[in-house]
């Protein structure tokens, strides 16, 4: 077993802690303050084609594997959660699930300008009254001679003031809604341009505030048939896809978060005196630390064991499971921490930690809460659900092909 990264893994974190140095630490603290999203990251995200960095060259990305991924999202996730978020949505939720599950008029149409960056695409499965209950959703994709109609809402949509292209989930079949019966849901490519579609941003959150949030009105909204992403009923598989592909990036984030905090606290620890010494030498201040450090390790060890399985075409539904579970609480801690060793300047934004703090309790509920992901580990310990890692139908990078 290998644990050292190659040299396109090194150029990727080079290249995204370059970039977050440059870019996003110098702005976050007012982009924040106002709850102010920076669409020059954006731009500059697509310059350095950090938004198609794990898409085959063949289809505009930068052909890099699903480990650089992982390294991208902490780094990105170390300078703030909402550069990391558009990693999440724009490729982990929408982006690989085309390049999986698309065909080839819906990859040439639509994957290509995602991954040179050209479109911004997004993710539309919550509702208002549906999140971990994915059949709860009430949208509806009536077929209608060559078209579906499509109405209804969908709520805490990431990018959704900023996307050109959504991946939304709706019933094609009343039926089987009726019955709650999954296999009447399908999935769909969106233009943000068609008429009927109305998107608006959520303010007042707690975190990710230098981050888009916000809701999808559906009004009628005609989409050709050739935008049917796979088969009818195929909706809820692929929307358990991408949300698998969310979670890694989530959980690779949340490591970025937990290094941060730890990077900070040390730096603190180191200069701040208290009863004639570095409270770094105080034994809770050193427990703290240790724990944040030891956080750090084990959650990274997680998401690159996934990352692993996933470049050699295995689908590591249970491993990126636990990692977004283990990340996502560790980093929780981890800024908790951070903000008690800063003591009272932990608790203004004249230090980043009160940031991180903010940040960190989102990861713990989007894609797939901490919850469902308890419930999960607990059904494959006890033989409920079946941890049987499969190869994915379709590889998404081009030396997974010769694995």
């Amino acid at each position: 077993m290998d644990f050292e990264l190659n040299q396109d893994h090194n150029s990727v974190q080079k290249l995204c802690r370059e970039f977050g140095e440059k870019y996003i630490i110098p702005n976050i603290r007012e982009n924040d303050r106002e709850s102010r999203f920076d669409r020059s990251v954006l731009i500059r995200m697509a310059e350095s084609d950090i938004l198609g960095i794990c898409l085959p060259e063949k289809y505009g990305g930068a052909g890099m594997d699903y480990i650089s991924l992982g390294l991208a999202c902490e780094e990105l996730e170390y300078a703030d959660t909402s550069a990391r978020v558009i990693l999440s949505v724009h490729i982990g939720l929408n982006s690989l699930t085309l390049l999986s599950w698309g065909n080839q008029f819906q990859k040439e149409k639509y994957l290509i300008p995602q991954a040179k960056g050209e479109k911004i695409a997004s993710f539309g499965l919550t509702e208002p009254n549906a999140g971990s209950d994915v059949v709860g959703i009430q949208s509806t994709a009536l077929k209608k001679g060559d078209r579906y109609i499509l109405n209804g809402e969908k709520m805490w949509i990431s990018l959704a003031d900023v996307a050109d292209h959504f991946l939304i989930f709706a019933w094609t079949d009343l039926e089987k809604k009726r019955k709650r019966d999954h296999s009447g849901i399908s999935g769909f490519i969106v233009e943000k341009t068609f008429p009927g579609i109305i998107t608006g941003s959520i303010h007042g959150k707690l975190g990710v505030r230098a981050g888009n949030t916000g809701w999808i009105s559906m009004q009628d909204v005609e989409v050709p048939k050739e935008n049917l992403i796979g088969n009818e009923g195929e909706g809820f598989s692929i929307a358990m896809f991408s949300l698998e592909q969310g979670r890694y990036t989530v959980a690779a984030g949340s490591t970025g978060l937990i290094r941060a905090s730890l990077d900070a606290s040390v730096k603190y620890a180191q200069t701040r005196h208290a009863f004639n010494s570095p409270i770094g030498e105080h034994q809770l201040v050193k427990e703290m630390i240790a724990n944040m450090a030891a956080g750090y390790e084990f959650s990274r060890l997680l998401w690159l064991k996934a990352g692993w399985m996933r470049n050699r075409g295995i689908r590591p539904t249970r491993q990126t499971a636990m990692a977004k579970w283990i990340a996502c609480q560790e980093a929780e801690k981890a800024a908790a921490d951070a903000v008690q060793v800063h003591g009272a300047y932990g608790f203004s934004d004249e230090y980043p930690v009160e940031r991180f703090y903010r940040n960190s309790k989102g990861a713990s509920i989007y894609e797939g809460t901490r919850e469902i992901q308890k419930l999960m580990q607990g059904d494959y310990a006890l033989g409920i659900r079946q941890d049987k890692p499969r190869r994915v139908n379709l590889p998404p990078w081009p030396f997974a092909e010769n694995v």
